[in-house]
């Protein structure tokens, strides 16, 4: 009997041993994906800048008040 109780033992041992990894990857995961579209909306947030910056050099150009 203690030999069957030691066997179930290991097994739910190490299913919540898997279980843990598996959260674990999961959330490694989460995490990559988290930064991965914060790097996005920066680059986004970048290219508007950029593209607000050149509209305004342009209506300057325009009315000539970048002289």
């Amino acid at each position: 009997m203690a030999d069957n109780s030691e066997k179930m033992s290991y097994h739910i041992g190490e299913a919540k041993g898997q279980a843990q990894e598996k959260a674990s990857n999961l959330m490694d995961k989460a995490g990559d994906t988290a930064q991965s579209a914060k790097e996005s909306m920066q680059e986004a947030g970048q290219q508007m800048k950029a593209k607000a910056q050149g509209a305004a050099d342009a209506v300057k150009d325009a009315t000539g008040m970048n002289k």
